[in-house]
């Protein structure tokens, strides 16, 4: 009975996310007709379509970095209205993304130059791994959820040119050399 207390808080949390992205006009998956696990070309019409891609790895540093905010903020709260709290973040998130000044400002500040934004699918799927980074951190050693983080970042950038930590620099202060060297040049 414990777990109701918010597991449905939580799916509610991610329903209210699906509607909201719904109602803005957000497909409900892949345009192209197909739902796939893996989206691993980055430059695919299909990349934030799909239940997952490399900008997965993110979502769950999400969680990594959310656990140890609320950790710090919010020590005497439980885990799960932590999480809660967490996912409340990532679901405004995941909206606020798919909006279309997001949208517009990933096409003119960063590589992403064709984005057309997330599925629904792939939106869920993101928050789903934010609290899959969640848990993770509350289960691992400090030491190891740092170097996860460090090691999905490190991934993602070896293998696309791109992470979290350039995302968010790229939307907030766009560098012309950062953006040449994302594409390749």
């Amino acid at each position: 009975m414990r777990a109701l207390t918010w597991t449905i808080p939580g799916l509610l949390l991610i329903l209210a996310g699906a509607a909201v992205e719904y109602a803005m006009g957000r497909t409900p998956w892949c345009r192209c007709g197909t739902i796939r696990l893996w989206q691993g070309a980055v430059d695919s019409p299909e990349t934030s379509q799909q239940i997952a891609d490399w900008y997965t790895p993110s979502h769950i540093v999400h969680g990594l970095l959310f656990y140890a905010a609320l950790a710090c903020v919010l020590p005497r709260q439980p885990l799960r209205v932590r999480a809660l709290i967490a996912l409340a973040i990532e679901v405004a998130w995941e909206v606020a993304e798919n909006s279309s000044w997001v949208i517009d400002r990933y096409r003119t500040a960063t590589i992403a130059l064709g984005y057309d934004g997330d599925s629904i699918l792939n939106s869920v799927c993101d928050m789903l791994a934010m609290l899959l980074g969640f848990w993770l951190a509350s289960r691992l050693p400090v030491r190891l959820s740092v170097l996860l983080g460090i090691g999905l970042e490190l991934l993602a950038l070896a293998a696309i040119r791109d992470n979290l930590t350039l995302n968010v620099l790229m939307l907030l202060h766009p560098i012309q050399a950062v953006r040449d060297w994302q594409a390749g040049g």
